[in-house]
């Protein structure tokens, strides 16, 4: 019995001939379709807040320690954020010294940016995080005098002061402005209009004034403090005043965001 099959093939138009030795020529690659796309900034940024510890927490649930420590980048966050000024508090109170005081956090600082470089993960926070204690340590070599070394601090606490009331004064709230942000499109494609809600545009400014509130008592307690010089007092008002105090107004303002943002129906939440 013949070993290949006799029957005629009829030709597809599509088919050109084919050249002895020449190599079927590979598909062209299958086009992206629409839903392979690269998400938006927008959008990436919205899955980020909705992904974080802190934003799967029910409203009225108590807040969990997971929940707090993920809204503040997590142990290594925490770290990160606390523990160059730490450094800071415990070599001055020892030793007096204003070189080792402010080096010393900048070594902590690059070690942190060393392994996060060594495990390949994002380089942003720790960057954004080194640069403000390379600045602080760099005008308080310049200037000689140690509680140089909070001035960046205090002008960013009121950059965010004045920022705020700004907002408050033609009526977009800064919290409503990110809520507006971070909330997905209606059906119809179009935003969330907030500011046509009383309910929520009442909410948001309250949320406002509450970040006011923390940045006014930063600087009613650190600029005393700066202008008299007490640095080891200083160093440690910093350290309370800063992470858990964001932590807890981060949570405050969760919790009132959710009480007029909650999914009713096919109505989006935060």
């Amino acid at each position: 019995m013949p070993d290949h099959d006799d029957t005629p093939r009829h030709a597809d138009p599509h088919d050109e001939p084919a050249v002895p030795g020449d190599r079927v020529p590979p598909r062209p690659p299958a086009t992206a379709r629409p839903d392979d796309a690269v998400p938006s900034f927008s959008a990436q940024f919205r899955a980020a807040v909705q992904n974080a510890g802190i934003a799967r927490v029910a409203p009225g649930e108590a807040p969990s320690g997971r929940a707090l420590l993920g809204a503040v980048g997590g142990v290594r966050g925490l770290a990160e954020s606390v523990l160059p000024g730490f450094a800071f508090l415990v070599v001055y109170a020892i030793t007096k010294e204003l070189v080792p005081s402010v080096v010393i956090p900048v070594l902590v600082g690059l070690v942190f940016v060393v392994v996060r470089l060594v495990q390949r993960q994002s380089l942003v926070m720790s960057f954004a995080g080194i640069a403000g204690v390379v600045v602080s340590a760099a005008l308080a070599l310049f200037t000689g005098r140690a509680e140089t070394n909070f001035i960046p601090g205090i002008v960013i606490n009121s950059v965010w002061l004045v920022g705020l009331l700004v907002t408050l004064a033609i009526r977009w709230p800064l919290i409503g402005v990110v809520v507006g942000f971070l909330l997905p499109p209606n059906e119809d494609g179009s935003h969330v209009d907030w500011r046509a809600d009383p309910a929520k545009r009442r909410v948001l400014t309250v949320a406002t004034w509450i970040w006011v509130g923390l940045f006014a008592l930063r600087l009613a307690v650190e600029v005393p403090l700066y202008l008299t010089a007490q640095i080891e007092l200083l160093a440690a008002v910093k350290l309370v005043l800063g992470v858990p105090l964001y932590a807890a107004v981060l949570w405050v303002t969760w919790l009132l965001v959710r009480t007029v943002f909650v999914r009713r129906g096919d109505t989006a939440a935060v």
